[in-house]
Protein backbone atom coordinates (compact mmCIF):
# COMPACT_ATOMS: atom_id res chain seq x y z
CA UNK A 1 0.00 0.00 0.00
CA UNK A 2 3.21 2.32 0.98
CA UNK A 3 4.94 1.58 -2.31
CA UNK A 4 1.31 2.11 -4.34
CA UNK A 5 0.90 5.58 -2.86
CA UNK A 6 4.51 6.52 -3.28
CA UNK A 7 4.45 5.43 -6.93
CA UNK A 8 1.04 7.09 -7.44
CA UNK A 9 2.99 10.64 -5.69
CA UNK A 10 5.65 10.18 -8.12
CA UNK A 11 3.51 9.48 -11.08
CA UNK A 12 1.72 12.85 -10.24
CA UNK A 13 4.99 14.98 -9.71
CA UNK A 14 6.11 13.49 -12.70
CA UNK A 15 3.11 14.15 -14.77
CA UNK A 16 2.89 17.91 -13.01
CA UNK A 17 6.11 18.80 -14.90
CA UNK A 18 5.42 17.60 -17.68
CA UNK A 19 2.21 19.70 -18.20
CA UNK A 20 4.18 22.79 -19.17
CA UNK A 21 4.80 21.26 -22.30
CA UNK A 22 1.39 20.20 -23.22
CA UNK A 23 0.05 23.13 -25.84
CA UNK A 24 -3.57 22.59 -24.13
CA UNK A 25 -2.19 23.46 -20.36
CA UNK A 26 -1.61 26.99 -22.21
CA UNK A 27 -5.10 27.14 -24.51
CA UNK A 28 -6.56 26.85 -21.03
CA UNK A 29 -4.57 29.80 -19.56
CA UNK A 30 -3.99 32.63 -21.91
CA UNK A 31 -2.50 35.05 -20.28
CA UNK A 32 0.65 32.55 -19.53
CA UNK A 33 0.01 31.38 -23.47
CA UNK A 34 0.76 35.26 -23.72
CA UNK A 35 3.88 35.56 -21.64
CA UNK A 36 5.32 32.58 -22.99
CA UNK A 37 4.80 33.70 -26.71
CA UNK A 38 6.77 37.28 -25.31
CA UNK A 39 9.44 35.02 -24.12
CA UNK A 40 10.00 33.56 -27.47
CA UNK A 41 9.88 37.07 -29.38
CA UNK A 42 12.57 38.34 -26.74
CA UNK A 43 14.54 35.20 -27.48
CA UNK A 44 14.09 35.21 -31.35
CA UNK A 45 15.44 38.76 -31.03
CA UNK A 46 17.98 38.31 -29.18
CA UNK A 47 19.53 35.23 -30.82
CA UNK A 48 18.93 38.23 -34.08
CA UNK A 49 20.29 40.54 -32.41
CA UNK A 50 23.36 38.31 -31.63
CA UNK A 51 23.81 36.83 -35.57
CA UNK A 52 23.52 40.63 -36.68
CA UNK A 53 26.26 42.00 -34.82
CA UNK A 54 28.54 39.31 -35.35
CA UNK A 55 27.71 39.98 -39.23
CA UNK A 56 28.64 43.34 -39.15
CA UNK A 57 31.68 42.93 -36.70
CA UNK A 58 33.01 40.50 -39.74
CA UNK A 59 31.98 43.37 -42.64
CA UNK A 60 33.93 45.64 -40.34
CA UNK A 61 36.65 43.92 -39.74
CA UNK A 62 37.19 42.95 -43.48
CA UNK A 63 36.72 46.96 -43.83
CA UNK A 64 39.61 48.05 -41.60
CA UNK A 65 41.64 45.19 -43.12
CA UNK A 66 41.07 47.25 -46.76
CA UNK A 67 41.55 50.59 -44.68
CA UNK A 68 45.29 49.06 -42.50
CA UNK A 69 46.24 48.52 -46.45
CA UNK A 70 45.15 52.24 -48.09
CA UNK A 71 47.06 53.47 -45.21
CA UNK A 72 50.66 51.75 -45.81
CA UNK A 73 50.14 52.87 -49.36
CA UNK A 74 49.25 56.54 -48.14
CA UNK A 75 52.46 56.50 -45.23
CA UNK A 76 54.66 55.25 -48.12
CA UNK A 77 53.56 58.16 -50.55
CA UNK A 78 54.27 60.86 -47.18
CA UNK A 79 57.91 59.45 -46.97
CA UNK A 80 58.61 60.41 -50.55
CA UNK A 81 58.48 63.82 -48.71
CA UNK A 82 61.90 62.93 -47.29
CA UNK A 83 63.86 61.76 -49.31
CA UNK A 84 66.74 61.27 -47.15
CA UNK A 85 65.29 59.44 -44.76
CA UNK A 86 63.49 57.03 -46.79
CA UNK A 87 66.88 56.39 -48.55
CA UNK A 88 68.64 55.80 -45.39
CA UNK A 89 65.86 52.74 -44.84
CA UNK A 90 66.99 50.96 -48.32
CA UNK A 91 69.42 48.80 -48.42
CA UNK A 92 72.42 49.45 -50.81
CA UNK A 93 73.33 46.19 -52.66
CA UNK A 94 70.40 43.65 -53.11
CA UNK A 95 67.80 46.80 -53.80
CA UNK A 96 66.55 48.56 -56.45
CA UNK A 97 68.33 52.29 -56.46
CA UNK A 98 65.22 54.40 -57.59
CA UNK A 99 65.94 57.68 -56.95
CA UNK A 100 63.99 59.14 -54.50
CA UNK A 101 62.57 62.80 -55.82
CA UNK A 102 60.29 65.02 -53.68
CA UNK A 103 56.62 65.85 -55.66
CA UNK A 104 56.00 68.88 -57.40
CA UNK A 105 53.16 70.45 -58.53
CA UNK A 106 53.77 69.85 -61.97
CA UNK A 107 53.70 66.08 -60.80
CA UNK A 108 51.13 66.43 -59.13
CA UNK A 109 48.57 68.13 -61.82
CA UNK A 110 49.58 65.75 -64.61
CA UNK A 111 48.59 63.04 -62.11
CA UNK A 112 45.46 64.39 -61.65
CA UNK A 113 44.67 64.64 -65.35
CA UNK A 114 46.10 61.12 -65.51
CA UNK A 115 43.58 59.95 -62.84
CA UNK A 116 40.85 62.07 -64.45
CA UNK A 117 41.41 60.23 -67.77
CA UNK A 118 40.84 56.47 -66.08
CA UNK A 119 37.74 58.06 -63.98
CA UNK A 120 36.47 58.81 -67.64
CA UNK A 121 37.53 55.34 -68.96
CA UNK A 122 35.90 53.45 -66.16
CA UNK A 123 33.02 55.51 -65.66
CA UNK A 124 32.16 54.54 -70.04
CA UNK A 125 32.96 50.87 -68.90
CA UNK A 126 30.77 50.60 -65.85
CA UNK A 127 27.56 52.80 -67.85
CA UNK A 128 28.02 50.36 -71.50
CA UNK A 129 29.72 47.44 -70.66
CA UNK A 130 29.68 46.51 -67.25
CA UNK A 131 30.87 42.69 -66.56
CA UNK A 132 31.71 42.42 -70.19
CA UNK A 133 35.67 42.21 -71.05
CA UNK A 134 35.99 44.94 -73.34
CA UNK A 135 34.19 47.89 -74.18
CA UNK A 136 33.09 49.29 -77.89
CA UNK A 137 33.16 53.47 -77.05
CA UNK A 138 31.98 54.23 -80.76
CA UNK A 139 28.86 52.04 -80.60
CA UNK A 140 28.66 51.52 -76.22
CA UNK A 141 28.25 48.53 -75.95
CA UNK A 142 30.24 45.44 -74.59
CA UNK A 143 32.08 42.30 -76.13
CA UNK A 144 33.15 39.60 -74.33
CA UNK A 145 36.79 39.10 -75.83
CA UNK A 146 38.23 36.62 -73.60
CA UNK A 147 34.73 34.61 -72.80
CA UNK A 148 32.93 36.81 -70.27
CA UNK A 149 35.34 36.92 -68.07
CA UNK A 150 35.27 40.74 -67.28
CA UNK A 151 38.39 41.24 -68.70
CA UNK A 152 38.44 45.34 -68.29
CA UNK A 153 36.98 44.72 -64.80
CA UNK A 154 39.56 42.43 -63.40
CA UNK A 155 42.63 44.70 -65.34
CA UNK A 156 41.31 47.51 -63.49
CA UNK A 157 40.81 46.64 -60.19
CA UNK A 158 44.76 47.41 -58.92
CA UNK A 159 44.63 50.81 -60.96
CA UNK A 160 41.38 52.09 -59.32
CA UNK A 161 42.97 50.98 -55.72
CA UNK A 162 46.23 53.06 -56.34
CA UNK A 163 44.73 55.74 -57.70
CA UNK A 164 42.52 55.95 -54.36
CA UNK A 165 39.16 55.51 -56.14
CA UNK A 166 37.82 53.63 -53.52
CA UNK A 167 33.97 53.78 -54.37
CA UNK A 168 34.85 52.33 -57.72
CA UNK A 169 36.64 49.68 -56.44
CA UNK A 170 34.30 48.15 -53.78
CA UNK A 171 31.87 47.94 -56.81
CA UNK A 172 33.95 46.19 -59.08
CA UNK A 173 35.42 44.34 -55.88
CA UNK A 174 31.24 43.19 -54.74
CA UNK A 175 30.87 42.52 -59.01
CA UNK A 176 34.01 39.70 -58.68
CA UNK A 177 32.23 38.50 -55.42
CA UNK A 178 28.99 38.13 -56.35
CA UNK A 179 28.65 37.41 -60.28
CA UNK A 180 32.37 36.42 -61.40
CA UNK A 181 31.93 32.90 -62.78
CA UNK A 182 34.56 30.79 -64.67
CA UNK A 183 32.89 27.76 -65.49
CA UNK A 184 32.39 28.53 -68.70
CA UNK A 185 32.43 26.56 -72.15
CA UNK A 186 35.65 28.22 -73.86
CA UNK A 187 38.69 27.93 -74.93
CA UNK A 188 40.45 30.67 -72.98
CA UNK A 189 44.40 31.24 -73.85
CA UNK A 190 46.27 30.29 -70.74
CA UNK A 191 48.47 33.42 -71.32
CA UNK A 192 45.45 35.89 -71.83
CA UNK A 193 44.24 35.04 -68.86
CA UNK A 194 46.92 34.50 -66.81
CA UNK A 195 48.71 37.70 -67.05
CA UNK A 196 45.22 39.03 -66.76
CA UNK A 197 43.02 37.30 -64.80
CA UNK A 198 44.91 35.74 -62.06
CA UNK A 199 47.38 38.35 -62.28
CA UNK A 200 44.67 41.03 -61.82
CA UNK A 201 42.83 39.25 -58.48
CA UNK A 202 46.99 38.29 -56.99
CA UNK A 203 47.19 42.05 -57.04
CA UNK A 204 44.07 43.05 -55.27
CA UNK A 205 44.64 40.32 -53.05
CA UNK A 206 48.05 41.82 -52.25
CA UNK A 207 47.06 45.63 -52.25
CA UNK A 208 43.52 45.44 -50.15
CA UNK A 209 44.41 42.13 -48.18
CA UNK A 210 40.33 40.46 -49.36
CA UNK A 211 40.77 36.81 -50.08
CA UNK A 212 37.73 37.25 -52.19
CA UNK A 213 40.50 37.98 -54.77
CA UNK A 214 42.67 35.15 -53.80
CA UNK A 215 39.95 32.35 -53.84
CA UNK A 216 39.02 33.54 -57.50
CA UNK A 217 42.52 33.70 -58.62
CA UNK A 218 42.98 30.01 -57.41
CA UNK A 219 39.58 28.78 -58.72
CA UNK A 220 40.88 30.23 -62.41
CA UNK A 221 44.20 28.84 -62.05
CA UNK A 222 42.96 25.30 -60.95
CA UNK A 223 41.65 25.32 -64.18
CA UNK A 224 44.30 26.02 -66.35
CA UNK A 225 46.70 23.77 -64.67
CA UNK A 226 45.80 21.19 -66.88
CA UNK A 227 47.18 22.69 -69.60
CA UNK A 228 50.86 21.71 -68.44
CA UNK A 229 50.47 18.03 -68.41
CA UNK A 230 52.56 17.60 -71.51
CA UNK A 231 55.60 15.24 -71.89
CA UNK A 232 58.02 18.08 -71.21
CA UNK A 233 55.57 20.00 -68.87
CA UNK A 234 55.86 22.74 -71.51
CA UNK A 235 52.42 24.09 -71.31
CA UNK A 236 49.81 23.73 -74.35
CA UNK A 237 48.32 27.36 -75.01
CA UNK A 238 44.42 26.94 -75.31
CA UNK A 239 42.11 25.15 -72.73
CA UNK A 240 38.28 25.16 -72.28
CA UNK A 241 38.01 26.40 -68.76
CA UNK A 242 34.39 24.22 -68.55
CA UNK A 243 35.93 20.52 -69.99
CA UNK A 244 39.95 21.01 -69.88
CA UNK A 245 40.68 19.95 -73.04
CA UNK A 246 44.16 21.67 -73.77
CA UNK A 247 45.44 22.17 -77.37
CA UNK A 248 47.36 24.42 -79.19
CA UNK A 249 45.67 26.70 -82.07
CA UNK A 250 46.19 25.12 -85.58
CA UNK A 251 48.40 28.09 -87.06
CA UNK A 252 51.61 27.07 -84.77
CA UNK A 253 51.57 23.39 -86.31
CA UNK A 254 51.18 21.76 -82.71
CA UNK A 255 53.91 23.93 -81.17
CA UNK A 256 53.44 25.93 -78.04
CA UNK A 257 54.39 29.79 -78.04
CA UNK A 258 57.78 30.65 -76.32
CA UNK A 259 55.95 34.08 -74.77
CA UNK A 260 52.69 32.14 -74.09
CA UNK A 261 54.45 29.18 -72.75
CA UNK A 262 57.29 31.26 -70.13
CA UNK A 263 54.66 34.01 -68.55
CA UNK A 264 52.90 32.28 -65.92
CA UNK A 265 55.65 31.78 -63.45
CA UNK A 266 55.08 35.27 -61.62
CA UNK A 267 51.75 35.04 -60.76
CA UNK A 268 52.03 30.84 -60.09
CA UNK A 269 54.83 31.28 -58.00
CA UNK A 270 53.13 34.44 -56.33
CA UNK A 271 49.95 31.76 -55.68
CA UNK A 272 51.89 29.03 -54.30
CA UNK A 273 53.39 31.47 -52.12
CA UNK A 274 49.97 33.34 -51.07
CA UNK A 275 47.99 29.51 -50.80
CA UNK A 276 50.79 27.49 -49.50
CA UNK A 277 50.39 24.65 -52.20
CA UNK A 278 53.46 24.27 -54.50
CA UNK A 279 51.50 22.50 -57.33
CA UNK A 280 51.54 26.16 -59.00
CA UNK A 281 54.93 26.56 -58.75
CA UNK A 282 56.24 23.35 -59.58
CA UNK A 283 54.25 23.31 -63.21
CA UNK A 284 55.52 27.05 -63.97
CA UNK A 285 59.15 26.28 -63.07
CA UNK A 286 59.34 23.06 -64.69
CA UNK A 287 59.07 24.82 -67.90
CA UNK A 288 62.30 26.96 -67.27
CA UNK A 289 63.86 24.14 -66.10
CA UNK A 290 62.92 22.04 -69.15
CA UNK A 291 64.03 25.10 -71.61
CA UNK A 292 67.54 25.65 -69.63
CA UNK A 293 68.24 21.86 -70.77
CA UNK A 294 69.08 23.48 -73.97
CA UNK A 295 69.54 26.71 -73.73
CA UNK A 296 71.44 28.52 -76.14
CA UNK A 297 74.78 30.67 -75.42
CA UNK A 298 73.00 33.53 -76.58
CA UNK A 299 69.94 33.02 -74.79
CA UNK A 300 67.65 33.36 -77.86
CA UNK A 301 64.90 31.01 -78.41
CA UNK A 302 62.99 30.44 -81.65
CA UNK A 303 59.07 31.94 -80.80
CA UNK A 304 57.55 27.85 -81.68
CA UNK A 305 58.68 25.86 -78.90
CA UNK A 306 57.37 21.71 -79.09
CA UNK A 307 55.49 20.73 -75.78
CA UNK A 308 56.70 17.16 -76.73
CA UNK A 309 60.65 17.52 -76.77
CA UNK A 310 60.91 20.76 -75.72
CA UNK A 311 62.85 22.46 -78.18
CA UNK A 312 62.47 25.32 -80.76
CA UNK A 313 61.85 25.01 -84.30
CA UNK A 314 62.96 26.73 -86.99
CA UNK A 315 61.61 30.36 -86.46
CA UNK A 316 61.97 33.88 -85.75
CA UNK A 317 63.58 34.84 -82.64
CA UNK A 318 62.22 38.19 -81.63
CA UNK A 319 61.73 40.70 -78.25
CA UNK A 320 58.37 41.67 -79.85
CA UNK A 321 55.44 39.83 -80.53
CA UNK A 322 55.55 35.86 -79.29
CA UNK A 323 58.62 35.92 -77.73
CA UNK A 324 58.86 39.76 -75.69
CA UNK A 325 57.78 38.21 -72.27
CA UNK A 326 59.53 35.62 -71.47
CA UNK A 327 62.71 36.95 -71.04
CA UNK A 328 61.06 39.52 -69.16
CA UNK A 329 60.18 37.22 -66.73
CA UNK A 330 63.58 35.61 -66.50
CA UNK A 331 64.33 38.84 -64.82
CA UNK A 332 61.45 39.47 -62.92
CA UNK A 333 61.60 35.64 -61.49
CA UNK A 334 64.75 36.63 -60.24
CA UNK A 335 63.74 40.34 -58.84
CA UNK A 336 60.53 38.04 -57.11
CA UNK A 337 62.45 35.84 -55.28
CA UNK A 338 65.04 38.34 -53.80
CA UNK A 339 68.00 37.98 -55.82
CA UNK A 340 68.69 34.62 -54.05
CA UNK A 341 70.75 32.00 -54.55
CA UNK A 342 67.11 29.94 -55.25
CA UNK A 343 66.36 32.11 -58.45
CA UNK A 344 70.17 32.53 -59.62
CA UNK A 345 69.03 29.94 -62.43
CA UNK A 346 66.92 32.99 -63.72
CA UNK A 347 69.26 35.94 -63.42
CA UNK A 348 71.70 33.52 -65.34
CA UNK A 349 69.72 32.85 -68.00
CA UNK A 350 68.38 36.56 -68.62
CA UNK A 351 72.35 37.82 -68.89
CA UNK A 352 72.89 34.96 -71.66
CA UNK A 353 69.78 36.62 -73.56
CA UNK A 354 70.95 40.01 -72.96
CA UNK A 355 74.27 39.12 -74.57
CA UNK A 356 72.01 37.53 -77.22
CA UNK A 357 70.18 41.05 -77.78
CA UNK A 358 73.21 43.25 -77.60
CA UNK A 359 73.63 40.91 -80.66
CA UNK A 360 70.69 41.84 -82.72
CA UNK A 361 71.38 46.08 -81.98
CA UNK A 362 71.78 47.82 -84.83
CA UNK A 363 71.38 51.86 -85.84
CA UNK A 364 69.58 53.57 -88.70
CA UNK A 365 71.09 56.29 -90.64
CA UNK A 366 71.26 59.00 -90.68
CA UNK A 367 69.87 59.78 -87.24
CA UNK A 368 71.47 57.06 -85.67
CA UNK A 369 68.09 55.52 -83.32
CA UNK A 370 69.11 52.33 -81.99
CA UNK A 371 66.89 49.14 -82.77
CA UNK A 372 66.59 45.46 -81.86
CA UNK A 373 66.59 43.45 -85.25
CA UNK A 374 64.72 40.24 -85.42
CA UNK A 375 66.35 36.77 -86.48
CA UNK A 376 65.10 34.18 -88.72
CA UNK A 377 68.17 31.75 -89.04
CA UNK A 378 71.38 33.56 -90.12
CA UNK A 379 69.37 36.34 -91.33
CA UNK A 380 68.37 39.64 -89.42
CA UNK A 381 65.43 41.70 -90.23
CA UNK A 382 65.55 45.34 -89.81
CA UNK A 383 62.22 45.31 -88.27
CA UNK A 384 60.96 46.73 -84.79
CA UNK A 385 57.91 45.85 -83.23
CA UNK A 386 56.22 48.55 -80.47
CA UNK A 387 55.68 45.34 -77.89
CA UNK A 388 59.45 45.86 -78.18
CA UNK A 389 59.29 48.94 -76.04
CA UNK A 390 59.63 46.87 -72.79
CA UNK A 391 63.25 46.32 -73.50
CA UNK A 392 64.11 49.37 -72.30
CA UNK A 393 62.70 48.99 -69.15
CA UNK A 394 63.26 45.72 -68.68
CA UNK A 395 67.24 46.71 -69.24
CA UNK A 396 67.40 49.44 -67.22
CA UNK A 397 65.61 47.55 -63.94
CA UNK A 398 68.31 44.47 -64.60
CA UNK A 399 71.22 46.92 -65.05
CA UNK A 400 71.95 47.20 -60.90
CA UNK A 401 72.55 43.41 -60.45
CA UNK A 402 75.43 43.00 -63.06
CA UNK A 403 78.69 41.80 -61.04
CA UNK A 404 81.03 44.68 -62.72
CA UNK A 405 80.33 48.38 -62.53
CA UNK A 406 81.37 48.63 -66.37
CA UNK A 407 78.28 46.26 -67.67
CA UNK A 408 75.94 48.00 -65.48
CA UNK A 409 76.57 51.18 -67.13
CA UNK A 410 76.77 49.68 -70.64
CA UNK A 411 73.33 48.06 -70.50
CA UNK A 412 71.84 50.92 -68.61
CA UNK A 413 73.41 53.18 -71.32
CA UNK A 414 71.75 51.07 -74.59
CA UNK A 415 68.12 51.29 -72.45
CA UNK A 416 68.91 55.08 -72.85
CA UNK A 417 69.11 54.96 -76.11
CA UNK A 418 66.30 52.62 -77.40
CA UNK A 419 63.92 54.25 -75.43
CA UNK A 420 65.08 57.20 -77.48
CA UNK A 421 64.11 55.28 -80.53
CA UNK A 422 60.41 54.03 -78.94
CA UNK A 423 59.85 57.67 -77.90
CA UNK A 424 60.45 58.67 -81.60
CA UNK A 425 58.03 55.75 -82.79
CA UNK A 426 55.64 58.42 -81.76
CA UNK A 427 56.94 61.40 -82.31
CA UNK A 428 56.98 60.11 -86.08
CA UNK A 429 53.93 60.39 -86.73
CA UNK A 430 51.44 62.87 -87.78
CA UNK A 431 49.28 62.10 -84.66
CA UNK A 432 52.15 61.74 -82.37
CA UNK A 433 51.06 57.65 -81.52
CA UNK A 434 52.93 55.06 -82.12
CA UNK A 435 52.51 52.52 -85.16
CA UNK A 436 52.29 48.80 -84.23
CA UNK A 437 55.94 47.94 -85.80
CA UNK A 438 58.80 49.85 -87.76
CA UNK A 439 60.86 48.73 -90.64
CA UNK A 440 64.50 50.63 -90.98
CA UNK A 441 66.57 51.29 -94.20
CA UNK A 442 69.56 52.67 -94.75
CA UNK A 443 69.50 56.49 -95.12
CA UNK A 444 65.54 56.88 -94.19
CA UNK A 445 65.76 55.94 -90.34
CA UNK A 446 62.57 54.43 -89.90
CA UNK A 447 58.98 53.84 -91.33
CA UNK A 448 55.44 52.61 -89.74
CA UNK A 449 55.17 49.18 -90.91
CA UNK A 450 51.48 48.01 -89.62
CA UNK A 451 49.91 51.14 -88.97
CA UNK A 452 47.12 51.12 -86.39
CA UNK A 453 47.81 51.94 -82.56
CA UNK A 454 45.71 50.33 -80.02
CA UNK A 455 47.36 52.23 -76.95
CA UNK A 456 49.84 49.86 -75.50
CA UNK A 457 51.68 50.61 -72.96
CA UNK A 458 55.20 49.34 -73.74
CA UNK A 459 57.05 52.28 -74.16
CA UNK A 460 55.53 54.73 -71.32
CA UNK A 461 56.14 51.26 -68.92
CA UNK A 462 60.17 51.86 -70.18
CA UNK A 463 59.65 55.25 -69.21
CA UNK A 464 58.10 54.76 -66.02
CA UNK A 465 61.43 52.54 -65.29
CA UNK A 466 63.79 54.77 -66.22
CA UNK A 467 62.35 57.68 -64.83
CA UNK A 468 62.10 55.64 -61.12
CA UNK A 469 66.08 54.36 -61.86
CA UNK A 470 67.84 57.42 -63.04
CA UNK A 471 65.28 60.52 -61.47
CA UNK A 472 65.96 61.78 -65.23
CA UNK A 473 62.67 64.09 -65.82
CA UNK A 474 62.58 63.80 -69.16
CA UNK A 475 61.19 60.74 -69.10
CA UNK A 476 58.20 62.42 -67.47
CA UNK A 477 58.26 64.65 -70.48
CA UNK A 478 58.21 62.69 -72.83
CA UNK A 479 55.63 60.58 -70.99
CA UNK A 480 53.28 63.35 -70.45
CA UNK A 481 53.22 64.23 -74.63
CA UNK A 482 52.62 60.77 -75.04
CA UNK A 483 49.64 61.04 -72.98
CA UNK A 484 48.72 64.31 -74.53
CA UNK A 485 48.38 62.52 -78.22
CA UNK A 486 46.14 59.65 -76.77
CA UNK A 487 43.71 62.42 -75.09
CA UNK A 488 43.80 64.24 -78.56
CA UNK A 489 43.36 61.45 -80.55
CA UNK A 490 41.47 58.52 -78.66
CA UNK A 491 39.43 60.22 -76.22
CA UNK A 492 35.54 60.07 -76.82
CA UNK A 493 32.57 60.44 -75.69
CA UNK A 494 31.96 56.70 -75.04
CA UNK A 495 35.78 56.42 -73.48
CA UNK A 496 39.02 55.58 -75.50
CA UNK A 497 39.77 54.19 -78.41
CA UNK A 498 42.79 53.01 -80.70
CA UNK A 499 43.55 54.28 -84.21
CA UNK A 500 43.12 52.79 -87.06
CA UNK A 501 45.94 54.65 -88.59
CA UNK A 502 48.39 56.14 -87.29
CA UNK A 503 48.97 58.59 -89.93
CA UNK A 504 45.27 59.41 -90.95
CA UNK A 505 43.82 59.04 -87.01
CA UNK A 506 40.98 57.14 -88.21
CA UNK A 507 39.49 55.77 -85.09
CA UNK A 508 38.76 52.21 -83.92
CA UNK A 509 35.87 50.94 -81.48
CA UNK A 510 37.63 49.22 -78.71
CA UNK A 511 39.06 50.29 -75.42
CA UNK A 512 41.96 47.56 -74.61
CA UNK A 513 41.62 46.27 -71.39
CA UNK A 514 45.10 46.62 -70.80
CA UNK A 515 44.80 50.72 -71.36
CA UNK A 516 43.24 50.58 -68.02
CA UNK A 517 45.63 48.21 -66.68
CA UNK A 518 48.78 49.10 -68.41
CA UNK A 519 48.90 52.38 -70.12
CA UNK A 520 46.92 54.85 -67.27
CA UNK A 521 48.89 53.21 -64.40
CA UNK A 522 52.44 53.61 -66.06
CA UNK A 523 51.12 56.99 -66.80
CA UNK A 524 49.86 57.51 -63.33
CA UNK A 525 53.24 56.33 -61.48
CA UNK A 526 55.20 58.07 -63.94
CA UNK A 527 54.25 61.57 -61.40
CA UNK A 528 54.42 59.76 -58.64
CA UNK A 529 56.43 59.29 -55.62
CA UNK A 530 58.73 56.89 -55.98
CA UNK A 531 57.31 55.74 -53.01
CA UNK A 532 53.96 54.70 -54.13
CA UNK A 533 54.28 50.77 -55.51
CA UNK A 534 58.56 51.27 -54.87
CA UNK A 535 60.41 48.92 -56.92
CA UNK A 536 62.30 47.51 -53.66
CA UNK A 537 58.57 45.84 -52.84
CA UNK A 538 56.58 45.59 -55.63
CA UNK A 539 56.98 43.41 -59.17
CA UNK A 540 55.25 44.27 -61.84
CA UNK A 541 53.92 41.61 -63.89
CA UNK A 542 53.71 41.85 -67.90
CA UNK A 543 49.99 43.32 -67.68
CA UNK A 544 51.34 46.08 -65.05
CA UNK A 545 49.65 43.96 -61.85
CA UNK A 546 52.12 44.99 -59.19
CA UNK A 547 52.79 41.61 -57.07
CA UNK A 548 54.26 41.96 -53.21
CA UNK A 549 57.97 41.14 -53.01
CA UNK A 550 57.45 38.30 -50.51
CA UNK A 551 61.02 38.83 -47.97
CA UNK A 552 62.98 35.50 -47.15
CA UNK A 553 66.91 34.95 -46.90
CA UNK A 554 69.26 33.56 -49.46
CA UNK A 555 69.50 29.75 -48.77
CA UNK A 556 65.76 29.52 -48.27
CA UNK A 557 63.60 27.08 -50.63
CA UNK A 558 61.73 29.13 -53.47
CA UNK A 559 60.08 25.93 -55.21
CA UNK A 560 62.36 23.88 -56.94
CA UNK A 561 64.58 26.31 -58.06
CA UNK A 562 66.84 25.41 -55.52
CA UNK A 563 67.79 21.99 -56.16
CA UNK A 564 69.73 23.28 -59.16
CA UNK A 565 73.37 25.12 -57.95
CA UNK A 566 48.69 34.96 -76.64
CA UNK A 567 46.94 32.95 -78.55
CA UNK A 568 48.95 35.80 -81.31
CA UNK A 569 51.36 36.89 -78.44
CA UNK A 570 51.70 39.14 -75.71
CA UNK A 571 48.77 41.27 -75.63
CA UNK A 572 47.83 40.91 -79.15
CA UNK A 573 44.85 43.55 -79.23
CA UNK A 574 41.70 43.24 -80.83
CA UNK A 575 39.30 45.55 -82.69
Amino acid sequence: MGRSSRSSASSSSSSSKWRYCNPAYYLKRPKKLALLFLVFVCASFLVWDRQTLVREHEVEVDKLSVEVHQLKLMLEELKSTHGDEVSSVRGKSSKVTSKVIPDDPVDINRREKVKDAMIHAWSSYEKYAWGHDELRPQTKNGVDSFGGLGATLIDSLDTLYIMGLDEQFQRAREWVATSLDFNKDYDASVFETTIRVVGGLLSAYDLSGDKVFLEKAKDIADRLLPAWDTPTGIPYNIINLEHGNPHNPGWTGGSSILADSGTEQLEFFALSQRTGDQKYHQKAERVILELNKTFPADGLLPIYISPDTGTGSIATITFGAMGDSFYEYLLKVWIQGNKTGAVKLYRDMWEKSMKGLVSLIRRSTPSSFTYICEKSGDWLTDKMDELACFAPGMLALGSAGYDEPAESERILSLAEELAWTCYNFYQSTPTKLAGENYFFRSGQDMSVGTSWNIMRPETVESLFYLWRLTGNKTYQEWGWNIFQAFEKNSRVEGGYVGLKDVNTGIKDNMMQSFFLAETLKYLYLLFSPSSVISLDEWVFNTEAHPLRIVKHQDGQSNGQTDKIARSRGRKEGQW
